[in-house]
């Protein structure tokens, strides 16, 4: 079993310095933790290489704006700290988190425009997200949280704050026996999973919801764009709950995720069939170009 992640060996990069990783520290009173004033990018590195990193670096600066505030590391920085942290910890396939929040300053309640913000990287090995899921096609539960209208949240920042009914569906996921869950958005429409996209395939061609209320992601339309190459028509639209009973075929996309057939959502089976295969096997080779 892996050590918990404040007990590991490496450096994690911290405001511009490479600290010990179990020395990476923040005070209890950081305002980011009493009011999730946080944004955060999940990358992954391939044979050294961050798959399409640069554009997570500028979603990082861009979600950091939404919530208010502005990350004082540019995106050339960002991406300098990333590919050190790399090297520094010896890895060349991994997982890299970017994570920008208020810290501890003058301010300690809602308002915190005078706390400095802050930045770090780390990096550790990190297999398949849903295991097995890969092959055999994940289980999903269906949430009973939604994914909240755009004038209650900034839905396309990638914030900590958005993540709590994601944490909540995917914990009664996990205690039903499935590895994630569904969520639909405030109107009712099929939304995302807690952490990935979706996908869906009906008569050879391909099916996702329209991220009007959610994170567009980036392995989503990296996907897209392979789907496209392939002449394969993509309708991203709204779609009902009942329309799932008629999709012959479904997976996940993330960047933990990367391309994970689906096989069972609730009561409607998926065959984890030749399209969803040749997408995640497509991937997998696009990512280590």
């Amino acid at each position: 079993m892996a050590a918990a992640y404040d007990d590991r060996d490496g450096y994690i990069w911290m405001d511009g310095a490479f600290v010990p990783w179990r020395e990476a520290n923040i005070h209890i009173l950081t305002h980011a933790m009493h009011y999730a004033s946080s944004v955060f990018e999940g990358e992954r590195a391939y044979d050294g290489r961050i798959f399409r990193s640069r554009e997570h670096s500028e979603r990082l600066h861009r979600s950091a704006e939404m919530i208010d505030f502005h990350i004082p590391w540019t995106v050339d920085q960002i991406e300098e700290a990333k590919a050190a942290t790399l090297a520094r910890n010896g890895l060349k396939d991994a997982y890299v988190r970017a994570v920008a929040w208020r810290g501890a300053g003058e301010d300690m309640g809602v308002a915190s425009a005078r706390n400095p913000v802050r930045l770090a990287i780390a990096t550790w090995e990190w297999g398949a997200y849903y295991g097995d899921a890969k092959m055999q096609g994940a289980k999903l539960d269906i949430s009973k949280w939604k994914r909240p209208s755009p004038e209650t949240i900034p839905s396309h920042a990638k914030a900590a704050g958005l993540y709590m009914i994601c944490t909540m569906s995917k914990h009664a996921a996990e205690a039903r026996g499935c590895s994630d869950a569904l969520m639909m958005d405030y109107r009712g429409y099929v939304a995302e999973a807690t952490g990935a996209n979706i996908f869906f395939v009906r008569d050879g061609e391909v099916h996702t919801p329209l991220p009007d209320c959610f994170l567009n992601g980036i392995t989503r339309q990296t996907v897209i764009g392979m789907l496209k190459e392939r002449n394969i028509p993509v309708h991203e639209r709204h779609i009902m709950p009942e329309e799932l009973e008629g999709f012959q075929q479904c997976w996940l996309t993330g960047t933990a995720a990367e391309v994970t057939p689906v096989g069972q959502i609730g009561d409607y089976n998926f065959e984890v069939g030749a399209l969803a295969r040749e997408i995640a096997e497509g991937y997998e080779k696009l990512v280590r170009e």
